[in-house]
This record gives C-alpha cells, structure tokens and sequence, in this order.
C-alpha cells in the first residue's frame, strides 16, 4: 500500500505543481467540504459532491490509491465513474450500478492558495436481504426434536426471525437463525416462515414445511339403529400422519370389500361401512381398526334395529 500512497501524492504533486514538502492538508473551516457520506442501494447511482469557489485552480476525485478524475480527465478505466459536474461552484461525480466492493472513503482534492486541501466522503452501499440457505422440508415423529435453520445476507446485516404459520400460533418463536422444537406435537406441525429483513427493501420469506407423524386416534364411531330392510352406515373416523388403513370385523370375522350386500369405503380420514339392505344377521357388534406403521387402534360400535 504504501508506494501505491507515494505515487498518488507524487501524481497530486504534478497535477496540482505543489513543491515537495508542503503537505497535504484537510480542509479548514473556510473552505467548503464534501458531504460526509453517501448511502445508496446495490445497483443505483452515487452522486459524490465537492463544493468549490472561485480560489480554486485544480481539481481530483480519488477512491483510496486511485486517481478517478482529475479536472475533466477520466484517470480511471471504470465506465460506470461519470464526472457529472465541474463548475465554479461544485465538482462531482457518479458511480453507476454500485456494487459492495465500491464501498469505503472517496477523497475531493483541490487546488487553491498554492495550497492543497482535501475533503473525504464515505461511500456505504446497501444491500438488501437475501435467504442464502434454509433447511428442507422434514417429516419427523411426534415427540422428536427439530432443529430448521435460516441463513441471510445484507447490509446491514438482516434480522432473521421464525413464525408458525398456524391460526393458534401468536408471534414469533423465534428471533434467531436457528428454532429448535424439542418434543414436537402434531400441533406443531405445518409451515414455518423464516423472514430476513434489514429495512433496505421488502422483507424475503421463505417457508419449510414439517410434518409430524403420529399414531392413529379415532375420533367418532357411533352405533346406528337401522329398520330391517333399509339402508345403514357406519362411520369411523381417524385421524393419523401417514393416512390410516382401515379394515372392519364382525365379531372375529373380518369384512371383504365387495361383499354382498356391503360395500366399504376408505377414505384419508374415515372409514364408511354400508348396508344396502338391512337384514336381521346383520345386526352385532362391528370393530373399525386404523392402522400405520407407528401404530393401530380400533373402535367398536352395535348395528341394532329400530
């Protein structure tokens, strides 16, 4: 770095005919400065403004060890720095599409008095957020533990947060990149939104869903009276992830699909169980068993006559 600093001072030396040995000073109270800083968006202009009056003779915009301008000469081979003004009163330039790497200090210096000064504005870019890596979708058993996380980036750097996205969720669970769940219920199951802002743009959401298996829970099995002759059902209804299979019994006797005068039909939910016309060797005790690979249960409930 340090003799790209000394070619620099050496070109300002000729550019400005200083003498050696006459420092390069920053601007006094007299003499106008540039802005303090510039803040823009990644992908917009920066406009950088040195105020100047009628004592000045010379005029540079440097960007650390470069020359960027220097009066109405273009030292610098970057086609996105434009000089946009060098008058009496102001000298300024624009970065077009500024990127992260055209951070940092931006020095205006100037010619007046046979003195140099110089005046310094920081460029600072903003980006907005953008979810770099987030976790699949998972499927786990009810009581496991679940670990998501959310990585983002930004300038500044964005604030992550995590919601269920649940009617009886309220809030968010977490504020961090990473939500841990440790015993997950099925209530705990379905998506959850990581959202990473940093008020630059719109937040950026991304959702993961999880799905929570669990056993199979019959819900309703009600007993039916029918008449002799007349059609009667018999619903069962379960609710388990994955879906439950079901089958019926009469007594010990498991019922066919496709037997007469019966029909059974599986649904994800429920299970119904059809007589199209009732006779008396079918009234009795009927068993509705559900069933997945993490469990079975099984319900029983009396077709009886009215």
């Amino acid at each position: 770095a340090a003799p790209w600093r000394c070619l620099v001072v050496l070109c300002l030396r000729l550019l400005f005919l200083v003498p050696a040995g006459v420092p390069v000073r920053s601007g006094d109270a007299t003499f106008p400065k540039a802005m303090d800083n510039v803040t823009v968006r990644q992908g917009e202009s920066a406009t950088l403004r040195c105020s100047v009056d009628n004592r000045v003779t010379r005029v540079a915009w440097l960007n650390r060890s470069s020359i960027l301008y220097a009066g109405n000469d273009k030292w610098c081979l970057d086609p996105r720095v434009v000089l946009l003004a060098n008058t009496k009163t102001q000298y300024s330039i624009q970065i077009q599409d500024v990127d992260v790497y055209d951070e940092g200090p931006y020095t205006c210096s100037v010619q007046t008095d046979n003195h140099p000064k110089t005046s310094r504005v920081h460029l600072i870019v903003q980006v907005s957020p953008k979810i770099t890596e987030i976790s699949s979708d998972i499927s786990i058993n009810e009581g496991g533990n679940v670990s998501l996380t959310c990585i983002a980036t930004g300038r500044p750097d964005p604030t992550i947060t995590w919601r269920h996205i649940s009617p009886k969720a309220v809030g968010f669970i977490s504020e961090d990149e990473y939500l841990e769940i440790t015993g997950i219920t099925r209530e705990q199951s379905g998506e959850y939104e990581c959202s990473a802002s940093n008020d630059v743009s719109a937040p950026v959401v991304q959702r993961v869903k999880v799905t929570v298996n669990y056993p199979p829970y019959i819900s309703d099995a009600k007993s039916t009276g029918v008449p002799v002759g007349q059609k009667g059902i018999l619903l069962c209804e379960a609710s388990a992830v994955p879906s439950a299979d079901f089958q019926w019994y009469k007594d010990d006797k498991r019922l066919a699909e496709g037997q007469k005068g019966l029909k059974v039909e599986n649904k994800a939910f429920f299970s119904r169980l059809t007589f199209f016309n009732v006779s008396e060797q079918d009234y009795g005790n009927y068993t509705c068993v559900a069933s997945n690979q993490l469990g079975n249960t099984n319900a029983s409930m009396i077709l009886y006559g009215e």
